[in-house]
């Protein structure tokens, strides 16, 4: 007959492992939903650029209905160059500040000011994800990577070096993000 000390263990080592499981599968999704993200965020981008070239008056829209969101009925209109969250990064140009931005993204533009401010180097992603408190997963590396990576490409960030963001000269002129 086994001990009770030894069943306690066999349970606990049962139960470890299904933990460790679950961690990898969650990895694995949030992998897969950061990669499914970027994927959407390209297409859209695509379907505007589309739109644009497309528009019956030579690609202006400023004309142009957006179907709105019904869940967004009783929200304020938002300023024009807003970005909504998690939808859009503007390309950055004079005066546009951070508040456009969603809270992740201003997140990320704090972090690299701060360093800026006390004339620390760039950061990685990973660097990043501890900052921010978060575990150094792949997962969530790979998440602030994309969010880097659109901040570079519209003009908010600068990557001098492969995986090594800094703010950007006009951004980091603004005084914090006015």
């Amino acid at each position: 007959m086994p001990s009770v000390v030894g069943l306690l263990e066999q349970h606990e080592l049962a139960a470890r492992r299904r933990v460790d499981g679950l961690r990898e599968e969650a990895d694995r999704i949030q992998a897969e939903l950061a990669a499914a993200e970027q994927e959407w965020q390209e297409w859209a981008i695509a379907r505007r650029r589309v739109d644009t070239v497309l528009a019956p008056d030579g690609g202006n829209t400023a004309g142009t209905e957006v179907a709105e969101d019904p869940r967004d009925a009783d929200a304020p209109p938002e300023p024009r160059d807003a970005a909504k969250p998690k939808s859009q990064v503007p390309v950055w140009r004079e005066g546009l500040a951070w508040s456009v931005l969603s809270v992740d993204y201003q997140r990320i533009l704090t972090a690299l000011a701060d360093r800026n401010r006390l004339h620390q180097g760039p950061l990685t992603c990973q660097e990043m994800a501890a900052v921010f408190g978060l575990d150094a997963v792949p997962a969530k590396v790979e998440a602030l990577r994309s969010k880097a990576k659109r901040l570079a490409a519209r003009g908010w960030l600068a990557e001098r070096q492969p995986g090594r963001f800094t703010l950007a000269q006009g951004p980091a002129g603004q005084g914090g993000g006015s």
